[in-house]
C-alpha cells in the first residue's frame, strides 16, 4: 500500500470566507509594522504582501483558526503560517510599554490611580509532575496566572510576564516589584481582596482593597459602603480583561508556555489599537 496525497476524482478543496471584526487602521499597523521589518533585514520577497499576511495572522489571533486550514485556504504551508504568526508575535510585544514608562505616562496625562487584577488564561493539561504548578486551585483548571494594570477607564497599559497557574496575586505583584513603579510615578492602585497584605503602610498606603469578613468579625455598615465604593471604581477593570480575551487565541493556550508572554504583550498592543481609536 502506498500513501498519497493526491485528491480523489471529482474532489476538490472547499474555501469559504469569514468576517474579521477588526478596523483597517489594526491591519494596517500591522502590515506597515511587517514592511519596515523586512526592509530592515533586507528581506526582498515573500509569497504573499504584507497586507495579506496581516490579516491572516489576525485570523489566527482573533477566530483561533487552526494553522492548517489557513495554509490550504492560501495555498502556502503550515509551517509558513506558524513562521508569519510567531514573526508577527514578536514584533508587536516589543511595542508593548514597560511598567515604568507605562506608569510614568499615566502620571503626566494626569491619572491619580490605576487599576491592577490578575487573570488566568487556561492552557491545554500537559502531562508530567512538571505541570502541576500550573494547576490553579482557585480556578480549579490548568493555566498560566498573569498581572495587568488599567487606567480608570479601564484601558490596557501594561501586562506582566507568565507564571504558573498556581502563583498568588501577592507573589506576582511582589516579583514585579509594583509597590516600588507606584511610589516612584506617584501614583495609587485599587486592588480586589486577592492582593490584602501586598502594602502594609498605614500611614500612606499605595495599593487599596477592600474589608474582608470572618467568621468572628462582620462588616460593619460602613465598611460595607467602603467595599461597594471600590467595586464601582474597580468595575473597569474587568472591561480591559474582556478586550483582552475577545482574541479567541486565548480561549485555551496551545502554544508553549515560554512564547505565552510574547502573545499577550502583543494582544495588548492589538486590543489597544482597537480600543482606543
Amino acid at each position: 500500500m502506498t500513501n498519497t496525497k493526491e485528491l480523489a476524482e471529482d474532489t476538490c478543496p472547499l474555501v469559504y470566507q469569514c468576517h474579521l471584526p477588526l478596523s483597517t487602521r489594526t491591519v494596517n499597523h500591522l502590515a506597515d509594522l511587517l514592511r519596515r521589518h523586512l526592509k530592515a533585514i533586507r528581506s526582498r520577497w515573500r509569497i504573499l504582501p504584507p497586507g495579506k499576511i496581516a490579516v491572516i495572522v489576525l485570523a489566527v489571533l482573533r477566530h483561533d483558526q487552526r494553522l492548517a486550514d489557513m495554509a490550504g485556504g492560501n495555498n502556502v504551508s503550515e509551517s509558513t503560517i506558524r513562521r508569519w504568526r510567531d514573526e508577527l508575535i514578536g514584533l508587536l510585544a516589543a511595542q508593548a510599554p514597560r511598567l515604568d514608562r507605562a506608569l510614568k505616562k499615566v502620571a503626566k496625562q494626569g491619572g491619580e490611580v490605576v487599576l491592577i487584577d490578575g487573570t488566568l488564561i487556561r492552557t491545554q493539561r500537559r502531562t508530567g509532575r512538571a505541570d502541576r504548578r500550573n494547576y490553579s486551585g482557585k480556578h480549579r483548571s490548568h493555566g498560566l496566572h498573569f498581572l495587568a494594570l488599567t487606567d480608570e477607564r479601564g484601558r490596557l497599559i501594561w501586562i506582566s510576564a507568565a507564571r504558573p497557574g498556581r502563583t498568588h496575586d501577592n507573589t506576582a505583584a511582589r516579583h514585579d516589584r509594583i509597590l516600588a513603579h507606584l511610589r516612584a510615578a506617584g501614583l495609587g492602585a485599587l486592588a480586589d481582596l486577592g492582593f490584602r497584605g501586598l502594602d502594609n503602610d498605614i500611614l500612606d498606603p499605595v495599593v487599596v482593597t477592600g474589608y474582608a469578613a470572618s467568621r468572628t468579625h462582620k462588616l460593619t455598615a460602613g465598611q460595607k459602603d467602603a467595599n461597594r465604593v471600590l467595586a464601582v471604581g474597580r468595575a473597569p477593570v474587568e472591561h480591559g480583561f474582556a478586550h483582552l480575551k475577545n482574541w479567541r487565541i486565548l480561549t485555551k493556550l496551545r502554544t508553549d508556555p515560554a512564547r505565552a508572554t510574547r502573545l499577550l504583550r502583543a494582544l495588548l498592543v492589538l486590543t489597544n489599537l482597537e480600543v482606543n481609536r
